[in-house]
């Protein structure tokens, strides 16, 4: 499902990228970089943590100082909640969360080429997360549900975004952070509020 969806945002990716070819200012670029995800939930006990990101852009002149920003960025999202097996220790279970995000996004020119502020929606797509089978049975902490149990996700969700971008014309360092305004939990038996909190640094190659 997670293929299929995203061969589609890639297909309407290219599809941007072509009705703005025509401006001579807009640039395609490149995206590498890390994340750190966390889940804001007082229900269970998570930690954060470290994934990848890598993406496609396009940044053209929209008005007098402001650009805009037409992006699709795959990722691996990363995180830990804290379960229990049997009687035994508190077992960190690692979450994985592979997804497609879909962002347009406004940006600011302080200084042309080398220094600007963005904001915008992000759209992302994904399915369910990920663990080990050997993890499965075990019961996340202060729940009488198991780990498995809260791999069932929202299949959509829906980010606010804000960033600064600074460096030269072809190569720019992108720090921004994105709130997920949409319940992660929602198909969990329960009733189970978490919402994901990011922060993405990229580097980003412009051609």
């Amino acid at each position: 499902m997670i293929k299929k969806i995203s061969i589609l945002l890639l297909f309407t990716t290219a599809i941007g990228f072509a009705q703005y070819g025509y401006r001579d200012s807009n640039m395609i670029g490149i995206t590498l970089g890390l994340n750190q995800f966390s889940v804001n939930t007082s229900d269970f006990d998570a930690k954060p943590g470290n994934g990848w990101n890598v993406g496609l852009s396009m940044r053209g002149n929209f008005y007098n100082d402001w650009d805009a920003i037409y992006g699709l960025q795959f990722s691996e999202y990363n995180y830990k909640v804290v379960t229990k097996k049997g009687v035994s220790s508190d077992i960190d279970v690692n979450y994985k969360l592979p997804c497609a995000n879909v962002t347009f996004q406004l940006s600011y020119k302080f200084i042309e080429n080398h220094l600007s502020v963005e904001f915008g929606p992000v759209v992302q797509i994904n399915g369910d997360a990920q663990i080990n089978k050997a993890d499965e049975t075990n019961i996340v902490k202060g729940t009488a549900v198991t780990a498995k149990d809260f791999t069932k996700m929202g299949n959509v969700g829906v980010y606010p975004l804000i960033g600064i971008t600074a460096g030269v014309r072809n190569v720019r360092l992108n720090i921004s952070y994105l709130y997920g305004v949409m319940n992660m939990f929602g198909k969990v038996d329960g009733d189970f509020t978490g919402h994901a909190s990011i922060i993405n640094g990229n580097v980003v190659f412009y051609f």
